[in-house]
């Protein structure tokens, strides 16, 4: 009987110590990756979305348009519950990191399939707003800030392809109902409020089948000044 309780008793302690030794933490590396984890439920693994979702990929952009975009959450400028929560106490040192920390990945994009429910019609009229512009409603072409190859401009100009049509004509529309803002001059916002929902859905239509070119690095500079001054590029 004696043997009996010390066995039952031994048992106890192992089982109390193997509780103790569960709920010890495990220590967590605190380094940047750790630290943005949180960004990878919308963003994607690394901040490399998929052509499927809803959300921007920021693997690789500028990092002056990442913190400038964060910086725009955080005071207002741009308005989504959730990312407004996750940056509004963060200085602007920490909001850097971040935007540093996804500039400086380089990952591949997924395929972009080339079908759309377009018609030729709006995809020719996307084409042409992109390439050309209109000139009569002072609408330039999107090269004419975002690059020849449309993967935009160091510092602080974002690439428009690989991403998913959703959000490319739910940014544009954004600009247009004046529900989204940049720092002063806003040209954006000009820009914007000059398309209309048809000129919208025909770029985003048109920018959602266009192939990734072999070098999806932001371009360096652009080869003639900006059509409209931009609060966000450097003087």
């Amino acid at each position: 009987m004696k043997l009996h309780i010390r066995l039952v008793v031994a048992g106890l302690l192992l089982a109390v110590q193997g509780m103790a030794g569960a709920a010890t933490p495990a220590t967590v590396p605190d380094t940047i990756e750790q630290r943005v984890a949180a960004c990878i439920a919308c963003h994607g693994r690394e901040g490399a979305t998929t052509n499927a979702g809803y959300f921007p990929r920021l693997a690789g952009k500028p990092a002056g348009y990442l913190f400038n975009q964060l910086v725009s959450f955080r005071d207002g400028r741009r308005f989504n519950s959730d990312m407004a929560y996750m940056v509004q106490h963060l200085s602007d040192a920490y909001l850097r990191e971040m935007a540093e920390y996804f500039a400086g990945l380089q990952l591949p994009y997924p395929p972009i399939s080339p079908t759309s429910d377009a018609t030729p019609e709006q995809l020719q009229r996307g084409r042409q707003l992109v390439r050309e512009g209109d000139a009569a409603r002072g609408i330039p072409a999107c090269v004419q800030c975002h690059g020849a190859a449309l993967t935009g401009v160091q510092p602080a100009i974002p690439g428009l392809l690989g991403l998913p049509r959703l959000y490319v004509s739910s940014q544009l529309g954004a600009w247009l109902t004046n529900e989204r803002h940049a720092l002063p001059p806003d040209c954006m916002a000009d820009i914007g409020r000059r398309m209309s929902t048809a000129d919208i859905n025909a770029v985003a239509s048109w920018l959602a089948v266009q192939p990734m070119p072999a070098d999806t690095k932001p371009a360096a500079s652009l080869p003639a000044p900006l059509p409209v001054t931009c609060g966000g590029m450097p003087k």
